[in-house]
């Protein structure tokens, strides 16, 4: 008799799940998710828009001879950022480049 009770014991115990790590199991989730998938979360949220230094770094890659940034800002309007930036060319006349930032 005994030694069927020890059978009996020994199963159950073999049969109970074992205590999950919380940790573990969200990193689990985490790795299987598909907004995880590929792409570091960083990079995600760099893609929203671009900054107002990259809006006036591609616009001083356009200048040509002569023109000049003369004023660079960002306002918000309908709920993103906008980065105007203003050039004045060689001729004096005044340009205006938008560019769209990040969501609001």
């Amino acid at each position: 008799m005994r030694i069927v009770m020890t059978l009996l014991i020994s199963a159950a115990a073999a049969l109970l799940p074992l205590q999950a790590d919380a940790f573990d199991l969200e990193e689990t989730l985490k790795a299987e998710h598909v907004q995880y998938a590929g792409q570091p979360l960083m990079m995600i949220a760099q893609n929203d828009g671009m900054s107002l230094s990259q809006a006036t770094a591609q616009v001083r890659n356009r200048l040509r001879p002569g023109d000049r940034i003369v004023s660079a800002e960002t306002r918000v309007q309908g709920g993103r950022e906008v980065h105007i930036i203003k050039v004045l060319t060689k001729d004096k006349q005044l340009k205006t480049h938008r560019f769209n930032g990040r969501r609001r």
